[in-house]
């Protein structure tokens, strides 16, 4: 087969395997995002990104994309392939921080936009077409081996009847007998379906729940899922991370060693790509499913290490702020025993905010002398502040946890003595050292036996701040996590702070502001999210709405058998109308019946009677009584919210009804109502007196 190959840049794109089709596309937006790889640096993406308000060009260009393998500890000597490269999304870290990348893609498109972003990389070569035609071709000593978003597809790469297994065989057979196969993809189970998103590749509510069972080409897996196939082709050395809030934009990667705690996973509108509901609140279901020991099975996503697993077992990204503040923090187990957690900037300008931090530990050290609060030790690694900073592991509860059993066992004291001697530390000796914890928040508080650990004290600064201030953003902070942590909201802001309504509210508005200095100019993952514009429905919203939608698209039939119309003898009709304004209504009139009237809705309108017809009768005008005012074009103005239509009937007849309904306001429909009842005085006025004159 004869060799065919292109220069972009310094990258390498071969299109030997390529059939000259591409089988996968977003449609024209790809071509977009070739426009802005082309001509835009890598810099000016994330000012692109909120210009677009595209969900396909976050996706593939935002940097936040790369957190899922920013962990993992790759050499400069290491040999990478990546299946399904798309756009590059993942490509240029991979180039950075190792030897050499190759990728593979079906699309052209998409990887010359891999191939432009990327121009400036000579470590990648770019293999466009179809991976079982280019497979057979590849090596087999690959350091890692990448599927992030991909094996869900194994069915459309693969085939066959074992499409999955077969795609785990086959990727694991180019992997060095100590090298890693690294899989990202969505849990079926995960716990953002429950709650009202929609499954991700087929856009539809519940799919992956209800095993896909209306097809698709992708399929997603359970824990329990993935290790059955891993069982079956017999990989056993194998480990499960799991992003939060899922793979795409993860911004903390748990591990067995390492699972949440409650309280922490409160990011959770994360849909980006589609409108969602909220049939309740996530964050408090997964306090639950903590508590039950029962995250792995809820976890949005997984990581899947094939092979040996890394030390690090926790990560979190700092890393939607400015950049003098991006950093990372990840407990590290060296060994069974010892576990240590690391702070590492994330850019060259972060050092300074790390060489802050490690000034701060010494300060408040300084401080904190002799009492009962310990400062987390912090030292440099190796000596060089751009390694990052090392501290000790930290065992205890939280004191936000320590306040929470305070609120469930309705111990008002506890709770009070806990805030009173946080209030104390938080005042002790202030005036004699000019050193500010601003992030003296509970979260960052491990209470052990007798002692109180301080474990993050990343916004410490040079000077003085009230401790009220400073004990506003922790109550704020608390606050917002619960309904249940909401109630004490004026014990502390008001009791304990003495805070009016004002200084409460300007309160918020500076913690707010201090966010936004963080996060700087560009837009956050939660920011754009509300700048796409999908929106996210709540519930007892659409409860509301289903309760206004039975009384306004409703209709009511009353049948008079000669005694007058009563509820008793009435019957509510679903689905009579159509679309939008149209009712149309089909109804078997019973026995007995000498009256039927229609109530075609319960709120004030204008209609348009188009037919009313039982068996060969079409009524008039004049056969149908109503409690309206007719106009002089036909219309019937109804002021009122009990609109209803009479006419006689024969027993045993089929009726039907056809109808425009359009809703007005009540005070316009009175009004038009009062006109038209003045006109038709006057008109009546004035034939009264001119049969007077004749006469």
């Amino acid at each position: 087969m004869q060799v065919r190959q292109e220069k972009i840049g310094s990258v390498t794109v071969d299109y030997t395997y390529y059939t000259g089709q591409d089988l996968y596309s977003d449609g024209e937006i790809e071509d977009k995002m070739l426009d802005i790889a082309m001509y835009n640096p890598p810099e000016d993406f994330p000012k692109i990104i909120e210009t677009e308000k595209s969900w396909p060009i976050f996706y593939h260009f935002s940097p936040l994309r790369t957190n899922i393998i920013d962990w993992i500890p790759f050499k400069k000597t290491d040999k990478v392939l990546e299946i399904g490269s798309g756009c590059g999304a993942i490509s240029g870290a991979l180039a950075k921080r190792t030897g050499s990348v190759t990728c593979i893609d079906l699309s052209r498109k998409r990887s010359m936009v891999n191939a432009y972003r990327n121009r400036n990389a000579d470590n990648i070569t770019i293999m466009a077409g179809n991976f079982k035609d280019i497979e057979p071709h590849l090596d087999k000593d690959y350091d890692y081996i990448l599927l992030i978003g991909v094996f869900e597809y194994g069915q459309a790469y693969i085939g066959g009847a074992t499409p999955y297994e077969d795609f785990l065989q086959i990727c694991n057979r180019h992997r060095k007998l100590d090298g890693r196969l690294i899989i990202a993809i969505e849990n079926k189970f995960g716990l953002k379906y429950w709650a009202g998103c929609r499954e991700d590749h087929l856009g539809t509510y519940f799919s992956g729940l209800e095993g896909y069972h209306e097809g698709g080409s992708a399929r997603t897996f359970t824990r329990n899922g993935l290790e059955r196939l891993l069982g079956k082709v017999g990989i056993h050395e194998y480990a499960f991370y799991y992003p939060y809030p899922d793979y795409k934009f993860a911004t903390t990667i748990y591990s067995d060693q390492y699972l949440p705690k409650k309280g922490e996973l409160s990011n959770n509108l994360r849909n980006f790509d589609r409108e969602r509901i909220l049939l309740f609140d996530e964050k408090q279901v997964f306090d639950e499913i903590i508590d039950e020991k029962e995250f792995p099975l809820f976890s949005n996503s997984y990581l899947l290490v094939v092979g040996g697993a890394p030390n690090v077992i926790y990560t979190k990204f700092s890393n939607d702020r400015v950049a003098k503040w991006a950093i990372r923090t990840s407990i590290v187990r060296e060994t069974p025993k010892h576990v240590h957690v690391e702070k590492l900037p994330d850019t060259e300008a972060a050092c300074r905010h790390l060489a802050n931090t490690k000034q701060a530990y010494e300060q408040l050290s300084a401080r904190y002398e002799g009492t009962k609060i310990d400062i987390n030790q912090c030292t440099v690694i190796g000596g060089d502040i751009k390694n990052g900073l090392s501290f000790e592991f930290c065992k205890g509860e939280t004191l936000e946890k320590l306040l929470d059993e305070c609120l469930m066992r309705a111990d008002v004291a506890g709770f009070k003595m806990l805030i009173q001697e946080y209030m104390h530390w938080l005042h002790y000796n202030e005036d004699t050292y000019a050193v500010s914890n601003f992030d003296f928040i509970f979260p960052n508080i491990l209470v052990d036996e007798k002692r109180w650990h301080v474990i993050d004290y990343e916004w410490t600064f040079d000077k003085y701040i009230e401790a009220k201030d400073i004990a506003f953003r922790a109550f704020y902070n608390y606050i917002l996590g619960s309904e249940m942590r909401r109630a004490c909201e004026d014990l502390l802001m008001k009791d304990i702070l003495g805070f009016t309504d004002d200084e409460i509210a300007a309160a918020t508005a500076e913690e707010k502001e201090f966010q936004l200095r963080i996060t700087g100019s560009h837009a956050s993952a939660g920011r754009m999210r509300e700048l796409i514009g999908n929106r996210a429905y709540a519930l007892d919203g659409m409860l509301k709405y289903c309760n206004h939608a039975d009384i306004k698209y409703i209709a009511q039939i009353f049948v008079d058998y000669g005694e007058g119309f009563s509820e008793e003898n009435s019957e509510r009709l679903l689905g009579c109308y159509t679309v939008g304004r149209y009712f149309k209504l089909e109804y078997d009139i019973p026995d007995g019946a000498v009256r039927v009237r229609v109530d075609p809705c319960m709120y004030p309108c204008v209609v348009d009677i188009r037919e009313i017809k039982t068996g060969d009768r079409i009524y008039t005008s004049d056969d149908v009584e109503v409690n309206g005012y007719r106009q002089e074009c036909g219309l019937i103005v109804f002021d009122s919210e009990d609109p209803n239509c009479t006419i006689d009937v024969a027993g045993g007849e089929h009726l039907t009804v056809d109808m425009d309904v359009l809703e007005l306001p009540l005070s316009l429909a009175s009004q038009i109502a009062q006109s038209m009842v003045k006109e038709s005085f006057v008109a009546k006025t004035k034939g009264f007196f001119k049969t007077k004159l004749r006469g």
